[in-house]
């Protein structure tokens, strides 16, 4: 499987494949940050689904897939500061703010800054209309913002931190989308980048979260384990394909597409987790959506 997708990067079935693979993330991303999220404490369940993916992912790294190259050590420490950072500032955020509020700042705000990463990183470049989709993408950003800032009742005293730290979640969103792709393209299977980044990354969350951990009783374990379990396929499929699509073709357009996972998070937030959307944010959700739907377009 890795000789085939290797043979289609650059190719027009290549590009193709990245097209589907950046709409699959968008639709699990959605429900990954939903399952975080959820009923239970974020951080718990943060911790339990980066258990989960970690433990599962040592057989497939340690005897499945070939070994990392020298070079991939240093590239995967830093892969794993980067994630933590943005993990640990997404659940901060999650802490104060409602889903349906923090959730489309953050991925609306990841691209803006992937896009940059990506001129600076590859050299990629972008047409007018490109650029154009990035700023309907940003409209619908602030305009989601300004108007949660006016109306939303939720967590209404910790808004305008759950706001802010979901902006700086978003920088953290486009440099480890940025800092993975190079990842991935610096190794000759990108299956070995995969598997050695969950195990690795799945460490740290469950070492914060330890004590609590060890003290839960059965019951509330058992449902906890049930999200982690589903979560860590969940980030399996969500994060492998973005990170398949950023080998097959641009970075910034990847990023982008998957941003029309805040269309799939409104209807997650109003379905799943109960949370009111309205027509008005939800338009404005819809709106991150076509900038990044007019950038694929455009290119």
């Amino acid at each position: 499987m890795s000789g085939w997708l290797i043979s289609l990067e650059g190719t027009e079935a290549g590009r193709d494949l990245a097209l589907a693979l950046a709409l699959m993330a968008a639709v699990l991303h959605a429900l990954f940050g939903a399952l975080q999220k959820g009923r239970h404490d974020p951080w718990m369940s943060r911790a339990v689904i980066d258990l989960c993916y970690g433990v599962i992912a040592v057989p497939f790294a340690l005897f499945v897939v070939p070994w990392p190259e020298p070079h991939m050590w240093v590239i995967f420490a830093g892969a794993f500061l980067i994630h933590s950072g943005y993990k640990l500032l997404q659940a901060m955020a999650y802490d104060r703010g409602a889903y349906t509020v923090v959730y489309p700042v953050v991925r609306g705000t990841g691209p803006f800054f992937a896009v940059i990463g990506a001129g600076i990183v590859f050299g990629e470049s972008y047409g007018a209309g490109q650029w154009a989709g990035v700023g309907v993408l940003m409209a619908g950003i602030f305009g989601l913002a300004a108007y949660n800032l006016r109306h939303v009742q939720v967590d209404r005293e910790t808004l305008v931190p759950a706001l802010g730290l979901a902006v700086v979640t978003g920088s953290f969103v486009a440099l480890y989308t940025t800092y993975d792709a190079y990842g991935i393209r610096a190794t000759a299977d990108p299956f070995t980048f995969l598997a050695w980044f969950f195990m690795i990354d799945g460490v740290l969350f469950p070492v914060l979260m330890a004590r609590r951990l060890v003290r839960l009783t059965a019951r509330e374990a058992v449902p906890l384990v049930r999200r982690g379990v589903m979560g860590a396929f969940v980030a399996y499929a969500s994060f492998g394909s973005i990170m398949l699509a950023t080998r097959l073709d641009k970075v910034g357009e990847a990023a982008v597409l998957r941003e029309t996972s805040t269309v799939f998070a409104a209807l997650i937030g109003w379905w799943v987790l109960g949370e009111k959307v309205g027509a008005v944010r939800a338009g404005l959700m819809g709106l991150i959506a076509a900038g990044a739907v007019v950038m694929e377009w455009a290119g």
